[in-house]
C-alpha cells in the first residue's frame, strides 16, 4: 500500500473512532443531563411535601391561637368565631392543593427534561454513528477514485511511451 492510500485509510479509521467516541460522549452527557433532571425532581418533591407540611402547622398554630384568643375573650365558639376557624381550615386545604399542584407541575416538567435529554443525546449519538460510518464510506470511495486514477495515469504513460517509441 502506497502513502497516499494509507494516509486515506488512516484518515477513514481515525474519524470513525473519533465519531464514534462522541456518539458514546453524547449518550453519557445526555444520560448524565436525564439523572439531574431526575435528582432535581426527588428534591422538588421532597421540598413541596415540607411546605405543605410546614403550611398545614402554621395553620394548627393560627386555630390553636384563634381558639385560645376567642376563649380568652370569653366567647363561646359559635358564630363568627367558629366561622373563622372554618375559613382557616379551608384556607389551609386550598393552599396546601396549590402546593401540591405546583409541585406535580414542576414534577412533570422535571421528568419531560430528562426524557428530553435521553432523546436529544440518543439523536446525537445516532448522527455521530451516521457521520461515522460515512467516513468509512468516504475514505472507501476516495481510495478507489485514487487506485482508478493511478491505473488511468499508468495507462496514460503507457500509451505516451508507446507513441514516443513509434
Amino acid at each position: 500500500m502506497d502513502p497516499v492510500t494509507g494516509a486515506m485509510v488512516a484518515g477513514s479509521v481515525l474519524g470513525f473512532k473519533g465519531n464514534m467516541q462522541a456518539a458514546k460522549q453524547a449518550r453519557q452527557a445526555g444520560e448524565f443531563n436525564a439523572a439531574m433532571s431526575e435528582r432535581e425532581r426527588t428534591l422538588l418533591l421532597r421540598q413541596k411535601r415540607e411546605d405543605e407540611a410546614a403550611l398545614r402547622r402554621n395553620s394548627e398554630r393560627l386555630k390553636g391561637t384563634q381558639y385560645t384568643t376567642t376563649a380568652a375573650s370569653g366567647i363561646t365558639m359559635s358564630g363568627n368565631p367558629r366561622q373563622a376557624l372554618a375559613d382557616t381550615y379551608f384556607s389551609t386545604a386550598v393552599d396546601a392543593a396549590r402546593i401540591q399542584y405546583g409541585g406535580q407541575v414542576e414534577s412533570d416538567t422535571k421528568e419531560a427534561e430528562a426524557r428530553m435529554a435521553r432523546a436529544t443525546a440518543s439523536a446525537q449519538a445516532a448522527t455521530y454513528r451516521t457521520a461515522a460510518y460515512t467516513n468509512i464510506l468516504t475514505g472507501a470511495s476516495q481510495v478507489s477514485q485514487y487506485g482508478q486514477q493511478k491505473e488511468m495515469f499508468a495507462l496514460q504513460q503507457k500509451y505516451y511511451k508507446q507513441q514516443l517509441e513509434s
